[in-house]
């Protein structure tokens, strides 16, 4: 049951991979079109949808499949909840895709939720036992209202990012240029990163290093990519030796948090240099080489998108990351509320959605402004994914 779970993941990536491009086509009107261009991306439109969906069917396949397997909802680790976020993301692109038709927002929401996917591919994927921590129903409830509200503000992430690489003036550099050409460069580390992860693991790269940790017992940490950053007064046990060069910051506690760092810092290396021989390929800024097949996109569609995302997606997190978490908080440790790293996080989360709500509705933040907000709550929620989990410990660290 495990590896037909496996299977069923590894041909929904490859299906929506082929949707992405599908989606992509529908934009290339006038290269690819055999009659007027509004049929065209209607029939391409239509085809990147219901290849859509049936990757979404096959991934929901591998969901239940790997429940089975498992005996209990799989969103107990890191590869299980990032695959479910991706999931999420499609799902609520397919429900938007249903409304509003629109093409470009495949384009850019597909490849998101496949980065996501694949980034997921970097974790262990292996079927554990659930620690007494998550033995609690109160885990398929919380994680995945919570990861559903995060896929469906994703998509406002997706419709924001369109509408400012349609709106900002890429002629002359500035303020909006560099920041946009930042979130493609986060973007890139991550599927840097990934790139990264699976070579070192084809090449079989392994390293072992056995440390004291923080409780002043004996521990041992493997590593499948070369060892910028090590455990502090570490020594080298067995695979392929290569540094640490430096040592993990003694602020950093957890017997992982080298390691985790580690990851962080090779997925910022591998993105600058990827978005480097990117830009050299382009001779011109990403956003600048995206926005030419752009010109016929409708603006206030786009904004209207990015708005409803986020009225639909803000009322399903605060359900699940806020109410359901804090009820199962209770019954674990018996407080609603503790300060740990992800409980503010989510927090963090909450509040600034809240904020665009409010400026969006009481001070009409539309346009351009509200679609820097869609984007940052996304960087906001990818934090707390991925560096919250990799480098902060708490309470969640088992994650």
């Amino acid at each position: 049951m495990a590896q037909l779970s496996s299977n069923l993941l590894y041909i929904s990536f490859f299906i929506y991979f082929a949707a992405s491009l599908v989606f992509a086509i529908s934009l290339l009107g006038k290269k690819w079109r055999k009659s007027d261009e509004v049929t065209h991306a209607k029939k391409w439109g239509r085809g990147g949808f219901i290849l859509s969906s049936i990757g979404f069917l096959f991934q929901l396949g591998y969901f239940i499949t790997r429940w089975i397997a498992a005996g209990h909802a799989p969103v107990s680790n890191l590869f299980e909840f990032t695959t479910f976020f991706g999931m999420a993301m499609v799902f609520a692109f397919l429900m938007i895709y249903a409304i509003y038709k629109s093409n470009v927002i495949g384009v850019f929401a597909m490849p998101v939720a496949l980065i996501v996917i694949a980034y997921a591919s970097v974790f262990p994927s292996e079927i554990q036992p659930l620690i007494p921590a998550l033995q609690s129903n109160w885990l398929k409830i919380h994680v995945t209202t919570a990861a559903l509200g995060e896929g469906i503000l994703a998509i406002s992430f997706a419709a924001g990012l369109v509408y400012l690489v349609k709106k900002v003036n890429q002629e002359k550099a500035s303020k909006s240029t560099f920041w946009l050409e930042a979130v493609m460069y986060t973007l890139i580390s991550t599927i840097a990163f990934v790139i990264i992860a699976l070579s070192f693991e084809a090449a079989g790269y392994s390293s072992t290093y056995e440390f004291v940790d923080v409780n002043e017992q004996q521990t041992t940490v493997e590593y499948t990519i070369p060892t910028l950053i090590g455990p502090k007064d570490a020594s080298f046990v067995s695979g392929n030796e290569f540094g640490p060069l430096v040592e993990a910051p003694s602020w950093m506690k957890g017997e992982k948090a080298a390691h985790k760092l580690n990851t962080l810092v090779w997925s910022m290396l591998g993105g600058l240099a990827l978005y480097w021989i990117i830009r050299l390929i382009l001779r011109k800024r990403i956003g600048a080489a995206l926005q030419p097949a752009l010109k016929n996109v409708n603006e206030e569609l786009v904004d209207e998108i990015q708005y409803r995302a986020v009225a639909i997606g803000f009322p399903v997190f605060t359900l699940g990351a806020l109410i359901f978490a804090m009820i199962w908080a209770q019954a674990a440790w018996t407080r609603f509320w503790g300060w740990d790293p992800k409980e503010v996080w989510a927090l963090i989360t909450w509040l600034f959605y809240a904020a665009y709500l409010h400026l969006r509705l009481s001070r009409g933040w539309q346009g351009e402004k509200s679609a820097w907000l869609a984007v940052v709550g996304f960087i906001i929620i990818m934090l707390n994914l991925v560096v919250v989990n990799l480098v902060i410990s708490g309470l969640h660290s088992y994650a």
